[in-house]
Protein backbone atom coordinates (compact mmCIF):
# COMPACT_ATOMS: atom_id res chain seq x y z
CA UNK A 1 0.00 0.00 0.00
CA UNK A 2 1.50 3.38 -0.87
CA UNK A 3 1.37 6.56 0.96
CA UNK A 4 -0.64 10.12 0.18
CA UNK A 5 1.71 12.77 -0.07
CA UNK A 6 0.86 15.42 2.54
CA UNK A 7 -1.67 17.48 1.42
CA UNK A 8 0.94 20.49 1.32
CA UNK A 9 3.05 18.39 -0.47
CA UNK A 10 0.04 17.84 -2.90
CA UNK A 11 -0.29 21.54 -3.73
CA UNK A 12 3.64 22.15 -3.56
CA UNK A 13 3.25 19.72 -6.91
CA UNK A 14 1.07 21.86 -8.43
CA UNK A 15 1.56 25.24 -7.65
CA UNK A 16 1.24 27.60 -10.42
CA UNK A 17 3.16 30.20 -11.66
CA UNK A 18 0.82 32.78 -11.75
CA UNK A 19 2.72 36.13 -12.92
CA UNK A 20 4.26 33.43 -16.18
CA UNK A 21 0.39 33.28 -16.86
CA UNK A 22 -0.67 36.27 -16.66
CA UNK A 23 2.17 38.03 -18.30
CA UNK A 24 1.46 35.06 -21.26
CA UNK A 25 -2.33 36.44 -20.94
CA UNK A 26 -1.55 39.67 -20.97
CA UNK A 27 0.45 39.17 -24.33
CA UNK A 28 -2.07 37.13 -26.03
CA UNK A 29 -4.70 39.36 -24.90
CA UNK A 30 -3.00 42.13 -26.74
CA UNK A 31 -2.76 40.08 -29.66
CA UNK A 32 -6.46 39.29 -29.85
CA UNK A 33 -7.65 43.12 -29.45
CA UNK A 34 -5.11 43.68 -31.98
CA UNK A 35 -6.20 41.28 -34.61
CA UNK A 36 -10.28 42.07 -33.76
CA UNK A 37 -9.39 46.02 -34.79
CA UNK A 38 -7.61 44.33 -38.33
CA UNK A 39 -10.50 42.40 -38.88
CA UNK A 40 -12.87 44.89 -38.42
CA UNK A 41 -11.02 47.62 -40.44
CA UNK A 42 -10.86 44.89 -43.36
CA UNK A 43 -14.52 44.84 -42.97
CA UNK A 44 -15.56 47.97 -42.86
CA UNK A 45 -12.77 48.45 -46.59
CA UNK A 46 -14.25 45.32 -48.48
CA UNK A 47 -17.54 46.94 -47.67
CA UNK A 48 -16.26 50.36 -48.58
CA UNK A 49 -14.91 49.11 -52.05
CA UNK A 50 -15.65 50.21 -55.29
CA UNK A 51 -18.84 49.04 -56.74
CA UNK A 52 -17.86 46.43 -59.78
CA UNK A 53 -18.82 43.58 -61.33
CA UNK A 54 -20.38 40.84 -59.70
CA UNK A 55 -17.17 38.91 -59.42
CA UNK A 56 -15.79 41.74 -57.72
CA UNK A 57 -18.68 41.61 -55.43
CA UNK A 58 -18.14 38.19 -54.65
CA UNK A 59 -14.63 38.39 -53.87
CA UNK A 60 -15.43 41.13 -51.41
CA UNK A 61 -18.30 39.49 -49.95
CA UNK A 62 -16.21 36.13 -48.96
CA UNK A 63 -13.62 38.76 -47.76
CA UNK A 64 -16.00 40.31 -45.36
CA UNK A 65 -17.46 37.15 -44.45
CA UNK A 66 -14.09 35.72 -43.54
CA UNK A 67 -12.88 39.00 -41.41
CA UNK A 68 -16.23 38.50 -39.51
CA UNK A 69 -15.53 34.79 -38.76
CA UNK A 70 -12.04 35.74 -38.00
CA UNK A 71 -13.27 38.51 -35.38
CA UNK A 72 -15.61 36.18 -33.94
CA UNK A 73 -13.37 33.14 -32.88
CA UNK A 74 -11.11 36.06 -31.98
CA UNK A 75 -13.53 37.78 -29.69
CA UNK A 76 -14.74 34.58 -28.32
CA UNK A 77 -10.99 33.86 -27.33
CA UNK A 78 -10.32 37.18 -25.71
CA UNK A 79 -13.38 36.38 -23.86
CA UNK A 80 -11.61 33.40 -22.68
CA UNK A 81 -8.91 35.40 -21.63
CA UNK A 82 -10.81 38.04 -19.51
CA UNK A 83 -11.53 35.19 -17.47
CA UNK A 84 -8.55 33.19 -16.79
CA UNK A 85 -7.14 37.01 -16.04
CA UNK A 86 -10.37 37.30 -13.75
CA UNK A 87 -9.97 34.03 -12.15
CA UNK A 88 -5.69 35.24 -11.33
CA UNK A 89 -7.56 38.08 -9.56
CA UNK A 90 -9.85 36.11 -7.45
CA UNK A 91 -6.81 33.49 -6.95
CA UNK A 92 -8.48 30.92 -8.46
CA UNK A 93 -6.39 30.23 -11.73
CA UNK A 94 -5.13 27.17 -12.47
CA UNK A 95 -8.08 25.22 -11.12
CA UNK A 96 -10.76 23.64 -12.92
CA UNK A 97 -13.81 25.94 -12.87
CA UNK A 98 -15.85 22.04 -13.08
CA UNK A 99 -14.05 20.32 -10.47
CA UNK A 100 -12.13 22.43 -8.40
CA UNK A 101 -8.54 20.15 -8.91
CA UNK A 102 -5.65 21.90 -10.30
CA UNK A 103 -5.31 22.02 -14.40
CA UNK A 104 -2.25 19.93 -15.62
CA UNK A 105 1.08 22.20 -16.16
CA UNK A 106 1.67 21.39 -19.63
CA UNK A 107 -2.36 21.99 -20.25
CA UNK A 108 -1.68 25.42 -18.80
CA UNK A 109 1.54 25.89 -20.72
CA UNK A 110 -0.21 25.23 -24.11
CA UNK A 111 -3.88 26.82 -23.40
CA UNK A 112 -3.28 29.35 -20.31
CA UNK A 113 -7.32 30.54 -20.80
CA UNK A 114 -8.34 27.28 -20.39
CA UNK A 115 -10.78 26.96 -17.55
CA UNK A 116 -10.30 22.96 -17.55
CA UNK A 117 -8.99 20.39 -16.61
CA UNK A 118 -8.38 17.57 -19.20
CA UNK A 119 -10.76 15.26 -18.39
CA UNK A 120 -13.58 17.40 -17.73
CA UNK A 121 -12.72 19.08 -21.49
CA UNK A 122 -12.73 15.69 -22.89
CA UNK A 123 -16.52 15.31 -20.99
CA UNK A 124 -17.53 18.34 -22.47
CA UNK A 125 -15.97 17.88 -26.04
CA UNK A 126 -17.70 13.94 -25.78
CA UNK A 127 -21.18 15.86 -24.96
CA UNK A 128 -20.74 18.56 -27.01
CA UNK A 129 -20.32 15.98 -29.85
CA UNK A 130 -23.46 13.96 -28.70
CA UNK A 131 -25.77 16.96 -28.83
CA UNK A 132 -24.47 18.82 -31.65
CA UNK A 133 -26.02 19.16 -35.20
CA UNK A 134 -24.45 19.95 -38.43
CA UNK A 135 -24.09 23.05 -39.19
CA UNK A 136 -24.62 24.92 -43.18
Amino acid sequence: MSESPPVGRLEEEWSVNVEHFKVKLLEKRRALVEAIARAEEEVRTASEGEVGDPLDRSVDDTAADEGLHTSSVDSETLEQVDDALRRIEQGSYGKCVICGKPIEPARLEAIPWTPYCKADQEKLERVKGLGSTPTL
